[in-house]
């Protein structure tokens, strides 16, 4: 078993465990903790018997007659009816401790359902960290193949594309179609494949709209479901500079790289260094690596960009409680500083606390103010 960075023995009251699917929420709990009870949304039979009749798990619950009691279910959002039964058992019995697992805050949010009222922790789990991985991790697989935790694990080549294929119709059929979170699945299947190739840049939902030959807000609603369901997250502008005019539209990221290139049909493919392509895998993976450590580690920064309409860019901007770190990402082992406008022009007019490139160097350096760090190590430092 691969050690995850999210310990979920650590955590005495209750929890809201959300993740995309296939990601290992069940697993983990499985293999780290021993619940009374386990309910799996995702089996038919356990949905219709809990949605035909939810005081059926208060009553079970009452049932155990443990001291110490955990409840688990799987895929909450299934059946958000439940909530309001574990909100009753939380305030009868205070010794029941849920874990309320789901790949789907949509329909949750959406229902106006019982939330709990701040009487469980919400906590993310996303695919394989490269610190998770260990000696096992390679850059190159992860930047074809991702780091979803079954697609790792898989032997062939062959076999990690069949189960990232398969990956994306399981996402449309369970995730979108059967949650009915949109009507039109024909324009939205087109809409994620040309997302897929929008990772990381600047959107322009009106030529995406046009592309797919719907409604820019249509484009709009859609990105808004892809995050809803945890398949990525939106990157905003930096919004603090005074001297330059900012460009006002986010960026959105992929939540893993495999995914992206099953939907570019690219995972036969694979990425020659030093090559734009390359490049911007390795931006991709960076970026939502960063995303994973900051949310174990329960970091409380804002993480925005900077990009003017001049075109100088940095790809990312940590603002911690009094200090701002201005991040630039590139492939190289040894990345040039003319290829460092945007970070250079950001740390001559912002207060700022470092400036760094993270690239594939392997000893740290600096050059004029900016520091050039391995990116693992980096990892180590959050």
């Amino acid at each position: 078993m691969i050690k995850r960075l999210l310990d979920l023995t650590c955590f005495k009251h209750s929890l809201f465990l959300f993740g995309p699917r296939q990601v290992g929420k069940s697993y983990l709990i499985k293999n780290t903790l021993s619940p009374d009870l386990y309910i799996n949304l995702l089996v038919n039979e356990e949905y219709l018997r809990y949605s035909k009749n939810v005081s059926l798990l208060f009553a079970e619950i009452k049932k155990i007659k443990k001291e110490k009691m955990l409840v688990v279910i799987d895929e909450i959002q299934k059946c958000p009816e439940l909530l309001n039964e574990v909100h009753h058992a939380l305030e009868d019995i205070r010794t029941v401790q849920f874990i309320l697992t789901g790949s789907s805050a949509r329909k949750l949010r959406r229902a106006g359902v019982n939330l709990l009222g701040g009487r469980a922790i919400t906590l993310h789990l996303y695919p394989l960290t490269s610190v998770e991985l260990g000696e096992r991790f390679t850059i190159d697989d992860a930047l074809l193949y991702g780091t979803i935790p079954n697609i790792v694990l898989e032997d062939t080549v062959e076999d990690k594309r069949r189960l990232l294929k398969s990956y994306l119709e399981t996402y449309l059929k369970e995730e979108i179609h059967d949650e009915a979170l949109t009507r039109n699945m024909p324009a939205f299947s087109r809409f994620l494949e040309l997302a897929a190739f929008e990772n990381g840049n600047l959107l322009n939902y009106q030529n995406i709209a046009r592309e797919v030959g719907v409604a820019s807000r249509t484009i709009k609603e859609y990105f808004t479901i892809l995050e809803d369901t945890l398949i990525g997250y939106f990157l905003y502008p930096y919004t603090k500079s005074h001297r330059q005019k900012l460009v006002a539209h986010p960026k959105f990221y992929f939540f893993d790289p495999g995914v992206i290139n099953a939907l570019k049909n690219q995972l036969s493919s694979y990425f020659i260094p030093g090559s734009p392509p390359y490049g911007m895998a390795f931006e991709h993976f960076v970026m939502i690596e960063i995303e994973r450590m900051l949310s174990y580690h329960e970091r409380e920064v804002k993480r925005s960009f900077f990009r003017t309409t001049d075109g100088a860019e940095v790809d990312l901007i940590l603002e911690f409680a009094n200090e701002l770190w201005a991040i630039e990402i590139k492939s190289s082992d040894a990345p040039q500083m003319k290829d460092l406008g945007g970070l250079k022009s950001f740390i001559k007019d912002h207060p700022y606390k470092r400036a760094i490139c993270l690239c594939q160097t392997p000893r740290p350096y600096v050059i004029d103010s900016i520091e050039f760090l391995n990116w693992r190590a980096f990892l180590q430092e959050l």
